[in-house]
């Protein structure tokens, strides 16, 4: 993994970029970027990693996250948050980011609205280009997270996507950011130098 390449194309491609040696440094850095906002989450298993809903809730913000607070309320109020937090299934070295979703509340969250959104990545989450990307999100990131859920998918037997028709599969929208939405206030990757999440 190219650290150095990846920052340059991801500004080249007109994202904000923010590099970390730990996890508890970015921590610090978005709780004092992020200020008393509403902030919402989306499923992210690296903001669970950082222990960030607690971090930013004792920051003084308020914190949408339907980890912590299940239901639909919550997913509604995060989705309309004007701070928003992500991960990102893969991030390619050339600068695109990929994330799939089942529900669909992430990749609206970061496609849409006046709002500044976060995407916070281990550099475990980089991949030498768009191809390998994608195979990470199918192959990686989308199966170790359905191994979460009683679902009945094959990917779960197997460890690899099948494009399968079930009506339980998570893999049902893949987003490419190739650059922020229009009108987003700030669209900032922040990346760290550790293995973090799926």
């Amino acid at each position: 993994m190219d650290i150095e390449k990846t920052v340059k194309n991801l500004k080249a491609r007109h994202f904000d970029v923010s590099v970390f040696d730990t996890g508890s440094e970015a921590s610090e850095y978005l709780c004092r970027e992020i200020g008393g906002a509403e902030v919402g989450i989306g499923g992210c298993k690296t903001a669970a990693d950082l222990g960030l809903y607690g971090k930013l809730t004792d920051s003084g913000c308020r914190v949408y996250w339907h980890w912590e607070e299940p239901g639909w309320e919550t997913l509604e109020k995060a989705n309309a948050a004007p701070v928003y937090i992500c991960s990102a299934n893969a991030i390619a070295e050339s600068g695109e980011i990929l994330n799939i979703d089942g529900r669909g509340n992430r990749v609206s969250a970061i496609t849409f609205g006046k709002k500044r959104v976060y995407i916070v990545a281990g550099t475990n989450k980089i991949c030498p280009d768009f191809d390998s990307a994608l195979y990470r999100a199918r192959n990686v990131a989308a199966v170790q997270n359905l191994a979460r859920f009683d679902k009945k998918v094959p990917c779960k037997f197997d460890g690899k996507c099948h494009d399968c028709r079930s009506p339980e599969r998570a893999c049902n929208a893949l987003t490419v950011l190739w650059g922020p939405m229009w009108d987003m206030e700030k669209v900032e990757v922040v990346l760290i130098k550790e293995e973090l999440g799926l």
